[in-house]
């Protein structure tokens, strides 16, 4: 596995310093979330933290609740935009998929999700 260097010099640390603009839908001190530019379903919104961590296999010990702050993001996100049921992604890593190296969730949804993916 490659691991990238955790920075804030990617297209999400732009977005989170304001930038670039994004469509955003949620926003706290700990994460952004937004929709999605290249949307896999009629709802695709990302939740980043503003902590630069660059890829799941990155997160520590210390990152616990930030962890669990994204995902209870992604839930809350999720229901905001009426949905009763989705998918959460995490990639880790270029092999997974992973194609913007500052950790992000994808919050999924809109439309029957085929599985398995990839």
């Amino acid at each position: 596995m490659t691991r990238q260097p955790a920075s804030s010099d990617t297209i999400f640390g732009r977005i989170l310093r304001g930038e670039l603009p994004c469509d955003q839908v949620y926003a706290d001190d700990l994460c952004l979330a937004f929709r999605d530019v290249q949307p896999q379903a009629p709802v695709h919104v990302l939740v980043i933290p503003r902590e630069p961590i660059a890829q799941l296999a990155d997160a520590g010990p210390e990152h616990q609740e930030l962890l669990g702050h994204l995902l209870l993001v992604a839930a809350q996100v999720a229901r905001q935009e009426g949905l009763s049921d989705w998918r959460t992604v995490i990639n880790s890593g270029a092999e997974a998929g992973q194609t913007v190296f500052h950790l992000h969730v994808h919050v999924i949804g809109g439309r029957a999700l085929a599985w398995p993916p990839g």
